[in-house]
């Protein structure tokens, strides 16, 4: 039996309170960042991959379906308004087409050619990068889609939740973190979506600080697309230049980020 599929450690569970209920459930979140933890040495060893591609020109593409699928459409949607990446380099593909994103598709996910197709939309190529998201490794819309990938000589990797599985054997990169039982047996949305979320932050962030898109510990290609995010823009840019906020918000309005911003400064200092 798989691992995501084994029964709970809790029984019961109608009976509990509803302080025990979150109690418990709390108790088996807190197990997640061991498990990614104890994946560690796999992470590390695609994202200098997923770097070296897109600083081909390559892209990064997830496939999913269900939860898994949605967070890597999220992981995707968070690139260019955090990071200033163009829409489209870090790209994500849920089995059943958006549509899948709000309201399940039913038999989506098992449909194994059609995950190339849906890549294809986007005139995928050699230079791109696959990342297969299934808890359950056995999905067979994300297996086929690697599968095709890897055959077309594609970097593919993957992130699951059960050891030994066909997702992982269909792969370059397999990424395994085993969670253990879910608290609502079989319930892949709670640790397995939360150790599914923890390793794609981990990927995308990490390749975007390697991609020079964070200087010290800051979001300088942050688009600034609402007041939060400009007055983010323009305490940065008072705290490394030491300037007024009138004056930050005036050269954030000018220039449209706060890169754009330090480079116009210093560029004219030099000057």
């Amino acid at each position: 039996m798989k691992t995501t599929e084994t029964p709970s450690n809790y029984d019961g569970l109608e009976e509990m309170s509803v302080r025990d209920l979150l109690v418990n459930i709390n108790n088996e979140d807190s197990t997640v960042p061991k498990a990614v933890m104890r994946a560690m040495p796999q992470i590390e060893a695609l994202v200098p991959e997923i770097v070296k591609q897109l600083k081909k020109g390559g892209r990064l593409f997830y496939i999913g379906a269900g939860t898994s699928g949605r967070l890597g459409v999220l992981d995707a949607s968070e690139i260019p308004p955090t990071f200033g990446m163009a829409h489209g380099v870090v790209i994500g593909i849920i089995a059943g087409g958006d549509g899948a994103i709000r309201k399940a598709v039913e038999f989506a996910e098992d449909d194994t050619e059609q995950a190339w197709k849906d890549m294809s939309e986007h005139q995928i190529n050699h230079k791109d990068v696959v990342i297969g998201l299934a808890a359950s490794g056995s999905t067979p819309y994300v297996i086929g889609g690697v599968s095709k990938a890897k055959e077309q000589g594609l970097i593919t990797g993957c992130i699951t939740c059960n050891r030994n599985s066909d997702l992982a054997r269909a792969v370059t990169f397999p990424i395994e973190v085993v969670v253990g039982p879910e608290f609502v047996t079989g319930s892949t949305r709670m640790k397995s979506g939360t150790a599914q979320k923890l390793v794609l932050n981990m990927i995308s962030t990490a390749s975007m600080i390697q991609l020079g898109r964070v200087k010290g510990n800051k979001m300088v290609d942050m688009q600034l697309s609402n007041n939060k995010l400009v007055d983010r823009g323009a305490r940065m840019l008072m705290e490394e230049l030491c300037i007024g906020r009138e004056e930050a918000e005036d050269l954030l309005k000018k220039h449209g980020s706060v890169r754009q911003v330090i480079e116009y400064i210093r560029n004219n200092a030099r000057d």
